[in-house]
């Protein structure tokens, strides 16, 4: 795994090295750079693949060619053999040098044939042109500006490295930050710079400053047919079975995350069972009531004879809060993040390489707003005249909820907050006006309703999945994962997300995925058939955090700093209200997660220094 960098015709040449040292953490083995005419590119490496001649950036023999990587191809041999077969002649044993010869044999045309997580770019000497390109689901980051010639990096960080980079606000990532508690590609918090989307590629030609960008990848409908229901689940374990096989390459220690839940567990099982030796499993430890799970995570351990670590959340003081939070290069509010940047300091004590279970709730319908269907929320008699009646301040704004259906209360259903004026899920409570109008509160969550309604009107369970994988698992779930790890220079794999689960699991029809107990049946059956009875047979956790126990305990002095001194630190916001929110969220009286996400905004600010 690994960090890139490239500045092409920008006034920035000289500053290449403080940008790059800004994700060092992503790959601490080796830094390096390459210069072509207007061009420079860096790479920081993270050795997991041929330790001795796999480092970047690296170029074709005739020097046309110079590539950038940060990932990991899984189906690299196969691609290897049939790029021998052309002809071509390969210097060393990486996957880096598979993709560099692939491209110049296929061109664009190689994204389809890869199965990986990936962000890289791809310099062209004879054309001056850059071509960049990013995985399916959004595993790998790509961040880039146009503001001054081309600049491109695997996060935010390095662009506050450049003397003089615009560190202007956008409020339409603010917007949906604060409804969604990420911000959604393309958009980030940095107004002069985007995110390349999942699936999509982009290509820059320094000669003419043309720009162009596009999709090489679309996420298939839901079909209308499906084998039985035994058949399937012998189809779909044999597609994660091989997911994993294929994500086993490493020639440095690799282990596994291990929550006790049945997608972590599945993955143990399928690494047990392929081979991988000595398999190391690690998970977390709560000391609150109801948040402890390693009784499972053991049971599997024992199940598949694992050498399993227990390693204890209590370490995460204020000290380590404020560090985690400093991590990220753009703010991202899933309290998960916090304990998976803990656990992947720890485990990085022991492994390079960890497998994640990530991704099975998205893919196999594990959540219950999954069963949200628009049509299940008709309109009822009486609401357009409440609706009336709130617009015109004729009856109490509290009540918009009811003068919801549909579509529109799915999406307040989903959002923290919103357009709902006078609401409590108002984004005008704590946005000051200019910042409101600013964020376009009417635009709330646009890209993940554009996404959802192209699968469909009205909105159902096909087309909510859908719409996640390119909103909540690729700018929330594995952005998290991503960066909790790089901070420790963790690899994360996450082989639920291969492209043998993805080929078998995404034109199934959604009634696939469930049975009389609710969603992720084709999971939980393969688990009946194969895990400890103490992975299926009980609720459902997810990688829960006691917030208001941290709020009133071990980071509340930080937090309250934070809190006092909004006014100051983000002077958009409402500071008044935002006093109001912490103080009832540490009374368990208001929503804790948005007041985590408020103070996940504030630290982040306060350590940046944007301007609104």
């Amino acid at each position: 795994m690994c960090g890139i960098l490239g500045l092409i015709d920008t006034p920035w040449q000289d500053y290449a090295g403080e940008a790059l040292a800004s994700i060092a953490k992503r790959g601490p083995d080796e830094q390096s750079f390459s210069r072509a005419d207007k061009a420079i590119f860096g790479h920081t490496r993270l050795s997991v693949i041929d330790l001795a001649t796999g480092a970047q950036p690296m170029r074709t023999p005739d020097g046309r060619y110079t590539l950038v990587f940060n990932g990991e191809i899984y189906n690299f041999r196969e691609l290897r053999s049939e790029l021998e077969a052309r002809g071509y002649v390969f210097s060393t044993q990486s996957d880096t040098e598979v993709l560099l010869h692939g491209f110049a044999e296929w061109g664009r045309a190689v994204l389809p044939r890869l199965d990986g997580m990936f962000a890289f770019s791809i310099w062209d000497s004879r054309t001056n042109t850059l071509f960049a390109a990013r995985d399916r689901l959004g595993i790998k980051p790509f961040f880039y500006s146009t503001a001054q010639g081309f600049v491109f990096a695997s996060t935010l960080a390095p662009f506050f490295r450049l003397p003089g980079f615009p560190r202007r606000i956008d409020f339409t990532a603010v917007r949906d930050y604060l409804a969604f508690q990420t911000c959604l590609a393309p958009q980030t918090l940095l107004a002069d710079v985007r995110q390349l989307p999942p699936a999509c590629w982009l290509s820059f030609c320094a000669n003419d400053k043309r720009f162009e960008q596009g999709q090489w990848w679309s996420i298939p409908a839901a079909g209308n047919e499906a084998p039985p229901f035994d058949e399937l689940v012998d189809t779909i374990d044999a597609a994660l079975r091989e997911s994993v096989r294929r994500q086993l390459v490493a020639d440095v220690p690799l282990g596994a995350f291990l929550s006790g839940g049945i997608d972590s567990s599945l993955t143990v099982r399928y690494m047990a069972e392929t081979g991988a030796a000595p398999l190391k499993t690690f998970s977390m430890r709560f000391s609150e009531e109801g948040y402890d799970e390693t009784s499972a995570a053991l049971a599997v351990a024992r199940a598949f004879d694992t050498d399993h670590m227990v390693l204890d959340a209590p370490a995460i003081d204020a000290d380590a809060f404020v560090r985690a939070i400093g991590d990220l290069d753009q703010p991202l509010a899933d309290p998960a993040y916090v304990m998976t940047w803990e656990l992947s300091r720890q485990t990085r004590q022991h492994v390079t390489v960890a497998l994640s279970g990530d991704g099975g709730d998205e893919l196999f319908a594990g959540y219950p707003r999954f069963a949200d269907e628009a049509s299940l929320f008709p309109q009822r008699s009486g609401q357009k005249l409440l609706r009336r009646l709130i617009e015109a301040g004729l009856a109490p704004a509290s009540l918009t909820r009811r003068a919801l259906w549909g579509q529109e209360l799915l999406l307040y259903r989903r959002a923290e907050l919103g357009p709902w004026t006078g609401s409590r899920k108002s984004l005008s409570n704590y946005l000051r006006p200019d910042a409101l109008d600013a964020a376009h509160p009417q635009g709330t969550l646009e890209r993940w309703v554009q996404l959802a309604n192209s699968f469909g009107a009205p909105m159902d369970t096909a087309s909510l999945m859908r719409a996640d994988l390119w909103t909540y698992l690729s700018e929330n779930c594995l952005s998290k994962t991503d960066r909790a790890s790089m901070a420790h220079s963790l690899e994360i794999r996450v082989p639920l997300l291969g492209q043998p689960v993805l080929d078998a699991v995404l034109s199934l029809p959604a009634s696939t995925h469930y049975d009389k107990d609710g969603g992720k049946a084709i999971l939980r059956q393969i688990a009946r058939n194969s895990l400890p009875e103490a992975v299926w047979n009980r609720e459902k956790h997810g990688f829960s955090v006691p917030l208001q126990a941290y709020f009133n305990g071990a980071w509340k002095s930080p937090c309250d700093a934070v809190i006092a001194d909004c006014a100051r630190i983000a002077p958009f916001l409402n500071p008044k209200a935002i006093a109001t929110l912490w103080q009832e969220a540490k009374a368990g009286k208001a929503s804790r997660r948005l007041a985590y996400t408020i103070v996940t905004l504030l630290l982040w600010l306060d350590k940046t220094k944007l301007q609104a």
